[in-house]
């Protein structure tokens, strides 16, 4: 969308996300002001390659993890330092209107039962190149209070898409997590999205992801190995819950694909297709089974723009299906519109992190500020 110009009464907040997925930043610069939840700008940037690698890697224990931990932490925030620059110049915006950054950081590890959860960030280094106060370390205190520390954004999306009348919020980034907005809000994850769509394309055809699902379509899903991947327990427990690369990594796939008879003679592009059709009905199963009250689903995050995952989730769902550009919001921008809000919320000093969400023993505010 076009840049919009910054009014002197607007409260102009950025927020950063890096997601599951690992393919890039995106960023935007939103007007806050009065109840306001407005993109006034948005921008990405591709995650130089070296870096995605060194983050999938990072997922997995290995030699001199601090130390590569600590330069991917700065390289990260050079990113998000350019993703900055580029929002302010899009608006003409001076860094000392922006009242602070919401910035998630990447995920490498994520065991609340175990009382931790990380993300890979360096926020002192990004207020230091931008001169603009930084909230992150956004789930800890949740984590800290019994909770799940995810999904982080229900409560945002109660704020701008309303709560009632059976209205659910789908975000497809790496793992899949789904609002219910009803009264408490609940959300919980579902299981992967694209995640293991990406890694098998980039194993067999290195391509970072299935642009437009067009390599899915050309498969046939397999009954005997979707059968073998939905019978992972962890799709049976009830929420609240959250996910991600500690359990649905590539490994957890060889695993099952070894264990299963004939599964070293199955064409790479039928899994990818079985990837997509696992991704789909989890997300189904998941809805009649936790909000049988759900009449619609508004989808986000960059799996809204695969045609062909969108198809498969328009046929399993018991609803039907849309996207947030529909209310007015972007597909791809909320997550990012998300941590703006939460970036807010922390200065405001509401609570964002919702027990009815994560589990957690009562409400925190999310986040720690690092002033710019």
């Amino acid at each position: 969308m076009p840049p919009e110009r910054v009014n002197r009464a607007s409260e102009p907040y950025i927020g950063l996300m890096s997601g599951t997925s690992t393919d890039g930043v995106d960023g935007v610069l939103a007007d806050l002001s009065d109840g306001a939840i407005r993109v006034l700008a948005s921008a990405s940037l591709a995650l130089p390659d070296e870096l995605r690698r060194e983050f999938l890697s990072l997922n997995a224990p290995g030699p001199d993890e601090l130390a590569r931990a600590a330069r991917a932490a700065n390289a990260l925030a050079d990113c998000y330092a350019a993703v900055v620059g580029d929002l302010l110049a899009q608006t003409d915006l001076p860094a000392d209107r922006v009242r602070a950054i919401g910035a998630h950081g990447q995920t490498v590890r994520h065991a609340p039962e175990s009382g931790y959860t990380i993300q890979i960030n360096a926020p002192a280094r990004l207020a230091e190149q931008t001169g603009i106060a930084v909230v992150a370390d956004f789930r800890s205190r949740d984590v800290a209070a019994g909770g799940q520390g995810a999904p982080l954004v229900p409560a945002f999306h109660a704020a701008r898409f309303g709560c009632g009348a059976g209205r659910a919020v789908l975000n497809l980034g790496g793992i899949a997590n789904l609002t219910v907005l009803e009264d408490p809000v609940r959300g919980f994850d579902t299981g992967p999205a694209n995640m293991l769509m990406d890694a098998w394309i980039r194993r067999h055809r290195d391509q970072p992801y299935d642009q437009d699902g067009i390599w899915a379509a050309q498969g046939r899903s397999h009954d005997g190995l979707l059968a073998a991947l939905l019978a992972e327990p962890w799709f049976g427990l009830t929420p609240p819950k959250s996910t991600g690369r500690d359990l649905f990594s590539q490994d957890w796939l060889d695993a099952r694909l070894n264990a299963l008879s004939g599964g070293d003679r199955l064409q790479a592009v039928d899994v990818q297709a079985t990837l997509l059709r696992l991704s789909a009905d989890t997300i189904a199963n998941a809805i009649r089974r936790y909000a049988p009250g759900t009449r619609e689903v508004l989808a986000c995050g960059g799996g809204a723009r695969n045609p062909v995952f969108m198809d498969a989730l328009a046929g399993a769902l018991p609803c039907p299906l849309t996207t947030t550009d529909a209310y007015g919001v972007p597909a791809q921008d909320v997550e990012a519109l998300a941590f703006a809000w939460l970036a807010q919320a922390h200065i405001q000093g509401d609570p964002a992190c919702l027990p009815a969400v994560t589990g957690a023993r009562h409400a925190t505010v999310a986040g720690c500020l690092y002033p710019g």
